[in-house]
């Protein structure tokens, strides 16, 4: 059932049957008939057709739902009885930026598995969490860069985006008040340099890389901020073109990659957290596809 489960949200996925097969490295006709075993376990329709793609019936809406989570419970089982038990400490490097957005889930799971390795959490700016890297302070280390180093691997982009609060109008002043990291954050000079292109005038509201204070200018109004996209709080607004953007004159972003660095001489328990990270963003990565 499992394996039926797994087809059908590939299907999801992708859009269509070709896809999910590759993905799921079978035959198309084998997804096919996997599709249709599942329809006839749960008697009903799960897929219809919209020109070239496949769409969602609702008796497939309602297990959309179920099966992630019956999938996620059984990956979560299997890797728990079959992780070997490790002991000791790992040294997770982690950017200001992204730690409030990823990292409690990953924990949450990682100490689920391994219950006996001690997390130490090193919450610093990507470029001195590379530096920790190199020099050993640190066993693995999440970032967010422009582009990927030795020894990294990208696992998703994200674009960097201004912020503000709604309704808010500091967007619109002249010279823009703006919340910026500390030198040593790579959004720094990025933004910067885009509003020097626009012409924009700016002023600095605050200049750190811990967002408490970040987020305190922006929901007060007093600031706009780059943050990426997806760690942007609900309580907050993004200033595109359609929410102000174009007339304050806020000039675009570009993308930032989050990479994770896990060095070839790991230990084994650095080496399982790293695999629960890029566990954690392929399901992340899935869910967000579907949900765009």
């Amino acid at each position: 059932m499992i394996d039926l489960l797994r087809t059908f949200l590939s299907v999801v996925e992708s859009g269509g049957v070709t896809r999910a097969a590759a993905s799921r490295h079978m035959s198309q006709a084998a997804a096919s008939q996997q599709i249709k075993r599942l329809e006839q376990t749960l008697d009903c329709r799960l897929f219809e057709r919209q020109g070239r793609r496949l769409e969602l019936a609702p008796a497939g809406e309602r297990l959309l739902a179920q099966a992630r989570r019956l999938v996620a419970q059984n990956d979560e089982l299997l890797a728990a009885m079959r992780a070997p038990a490790f002991e000791g400490e790992v040294r997770f490097g982690v950017p200001y930026d992204i730690i409030a957005s990823f990292v409690p889930a990953i924990l949450r799971r990682f100490a689920k598995s391994q219950p006996r390795v001690r997390v130490s959490l090193v919450c610093e700016d990507s470029k001195v969490v590379r530096e920790q890297l190199r020099s050993g302070s640190v066993d693995l280390a999440l970032t967010t860069e422009t582009d990927c180093g030795r020894h990294g691997e990208t696992l998703r982009t994200d674009r960097l985006v201004w912020v503000g609060v709604p309704g808010g109008d500091a967007h619109l002043k002249d010279p823009l008040p703006v919340s910026l990291g500390a030198p040593t954050c790579v959004f720094r000079p990025v933004a910067i340099e885009a509003l020097g292109k626009a012409r924009r005038d700016w002023r600095a509201v605050c200049e750190v890389s811990r967002l408490e204070p970040v987020h305190a200018a922006i929901e007060a109004g007093i600031a706009v901020a780059p943050l990426l996209r997806s760690s942007v709080p609900e309580r907050f607004e993004i200033l595109d073109s359609t929410k102000g953007g174009r007339e304050a004159r806020l000039p675009a972003l570009p993308e930032f990659r989050i990479n994770l660095y896990a060095p070839p001489n790991m230990t084994p328990a650095a080496r399982d957290l790293a695999d629960h990270v890029r566990a954690s963003f392929s399901g992340r990565a899935a869910r967000t596809l579907y949900n765009n």
